[in-house]
C-alpha cells in the first residue's frame, strides 16, 4: 500500500523561535547520534525535526520522492513512498493502517492544520487509499482491537539493509520529555530486536499503487 501523492513538497518546517530552544535541539541532536537504534523527533503532523545516523542508515535505500521522504515527513513516507514496503515489513497491516488511524486522531484534535489537511487531500485523490481510510480502517480497528493502533510499545517488522539484521523486528518506544512537549514534538526510537530466523522473503518490488486487502475488490 504505497501511493504516489499529488500536491507540492511540504512547506519548510519552522525553526525553534528562541535561542534556548535552538540550543536544546542542538544538544538533543548529539544525544540522538549517541543512540545505536533508529531514532527521530517529529511534530504533531509527523514533520521530522531530527534524525540520527541509525535512522538514516535504515532508510538509505529510499529513492527520491517529491513529498514523502523519510527524513521530511514520516507519515507521508509510510503512506505514499513506493519504497516504504522494502523497509517496513507487513507494510499494510503493521504500518499503514496504524498511521492512518493516527492521522484520523490528529485531524480530530487539529482539524484546521494545513499540513494534516494536505495529507488528507492526497489520500482523497486515490480511490483505493480513500476507501482504506473511510471503510477499511474502521473495519480493521474492529477486527484487531484499538490496542493495535497504539504506537508506544508496538512490535513491528522491518527489513534492515544491514545483513547483520536483515528481516527483523523493532519495538517502537515513544518518549516526550517536558522540553520536547513544549515544542510540540515527540521522539520515536525503533529498538531493533534479534533477527527472526524465519526464511527470508524478498522485498516486494517498487510500485505506485496496489489493492488493499482490507478493501473489497471491485467487481
Amino acid at each position: 500500500m504505497a501511493f504516489q501523492a499529488g500536491g507540492q513538497r511540504p512547506a519548510p518546517r519552522p525553526a525553534p523561535t528562541t535561542p534556548d530552544a535552538q540550543a536544546y535541539l542542538q544538544d538533543y541532536t548529539a544525544l540522538l547520534e549517541a543512540v545505536s537504534f533508529p531514532s527521530l523527533v517529529v511534530d504533531h503532523r509527523w514533520d521530522v525535526l531530527l534524525t540520527n545516523g541509525a535512522f538514516r542508515t535504515l532508510f538509505r535505500g529510499a529513492g527520491p520522492h517529491p513529498t514523502a521522504m523519510p527524513g521530511d515527513n514520516f507519515l507521508r513516507f509510510v503512506l505514499f513512498h513506493p519504497d516504504a514496503s522494502a523497509v517496513l515489513g507487513e507494510h499494510e497491516s503493521s504500518w499503514c493502517l496504524p498511521m492512518l488511524a493516527h492521522l484520523a486522531g490528529a485531524l480530530e484534535r487539529n482539524g484546521h492544520d494545513n499540513g494534516l489537511q494536505a495529507v488528507r487531500r492526497d489520500i482523497a485523490q486515490d480511490p483505493i487509499m480513500e476507501a482504506a481510510y473511510r471503510q477499511g480502517l474502521p473495519h480493521w480497528i474492529r477486527a484487531v482491537g484499538a490496542e493495535a493502533v497504539e504506537l508506544d510499545g508496538a512490535v513491528r517488522p522491518l527489513h534492515h539493509p544491514d545483513p547483520r539484521w536483515g528481516a527483523t523486528e523493532c519495538r517502537v518506544v515513544v518518549e516526550t520529555c517536558k522540553a520536547l512537549e513544549e515544542l510540540g514534538c515527540t521522539r520515536l526510537t525503533m529498538v531493533l530486536r534479534e533477527p527472526r530466523r524465519a526464511p527470508h522473503r524478498p522485498a516486494r518490488p517498487r510500485r505506485a499503487a496496489a489493492h488493499l486487502r482490507v478493501v473489497p475488490a471491485p467487481e
